[in-house]
């Protein structure tokens, strides 16, 4: 049952650590959406064109995303880089990025810088010509940040140390709980019940229980000498499984009979019309 429990914990884990990551995966990506289109928006609204549309952004992978417009543009390449900067800094995205300006006629790049966090904090992207008005798209690749993978993990880091932490009390809890003799085992006249490896021992003899037989002696077992209806033996027996066969009792409790008869100080008698009894004296 313990080790049944710590995997079900596990796996609860997992779940919630894929959960987390994919969450914060899919927030980021939006994030950086948002950042790359307000971008697109100054680019236009600083040539007065407050009409025209920025296409939807395309992330063609996880690092990359592309930036198109519906029409032409001139872009100045200084103004371009303030923007950038300025709308992903608000974003908290990573600092460290490629940028591309491509021409649309034949994919060729009319501008690129890369933009690195330097020591002193001080980013300073190339600068360049102004791009003639033509049709531009603009690609933007992350680098790899450890700073900002790292921060993206941290929540998923503490919550894996957390259940760590509960998992290391529960086992030194076990460990340090003492052993009682009688775990595993139930004491039937002269018999010991051994439920969990179905069978019984009486001194030299031990005597194999059918998966079934056991389950209906470990019902007996918990109520000696009460009167158990059938009714009550039947449902916690086969009702779960979806099949109630109506001697299949009467045959578990004769084979029952034939297994305890070594010893005088246990017997399983019939209550007619009600059920059955162990009697253990």
């Amino acid at each position: 049952m313990k080790k049944h429990y710590r995997f079900n914990l596990l796996l609860v884990v997992a779940i919630v650590l894929s959960s987390c990551a994919s969450k914060m995966q899919e927030t980021n990506s939006d994030a950086i959406k948002v950042a790359i289109r307000a971008v697109g928006h100054e680019l236009l609204l600083a040539q007065n064109d407050s009409t025209s549309l920025v296409l939807p952004i395309e992330e063609i992978d996880t690092r990359t995303y592309k930036l198109q417009f519906q029409k032409e543009l001139s872009i100045e390449p200084g103004f371009l880089a303030e923007t950038i900067t300025r709308n992903f800094k608000t974003a908290e995205l990573p600092s460290n990025y490629i940028i591309e300006v491509v021409q649309c006629s034949d994919n060729q790049i009319a501008y690129s810088y890369q933009m690195k966090r330097k020591k002193d904090n001080e980013i300073v992207p190339c600068g360049g010509r102004v791009l003639s008005k033509s049709c531009y798209l603009l690609l933007v690749k992350f680098q790899n940040n450890n700073k900002t993978g790292l921060s993206l993990w941290i929540p998923v880091a503490l919550l894996l140390v957390l259940i760590l932490i509960v998992l290391f009390i529960l086992k030194r809890r076990t460990f340090l709980k003492p052993k009682e003799d009688n775990d595993d085992r139930i004491k039937l006249g002269g018999f010991i019940f051994y439920p969990e490896q179905h069978k019984l021992v009486k001194q030299a003899l031990e005597i194999s229980l059918s998966k079934k037989e056991c389950e209906i002696l470990e019902i007996f077992s918990e109520k000696p000498n009460e009167i158990i209806s059938r009714e009550e033996l039947t449902k916690r027996i086969w009702e779960d499984n979806g099949v109630v066969v109506g001697r299949s009792l009467d045959t578990y409790i004769s084979k029952l009979r034939k297994k305890l008869q070594d010893d005088p100080n246990i017997k399983l008698t019939n209550v007619h019309g009600i059920g059955y009894k162990l009697e253990v004296s």
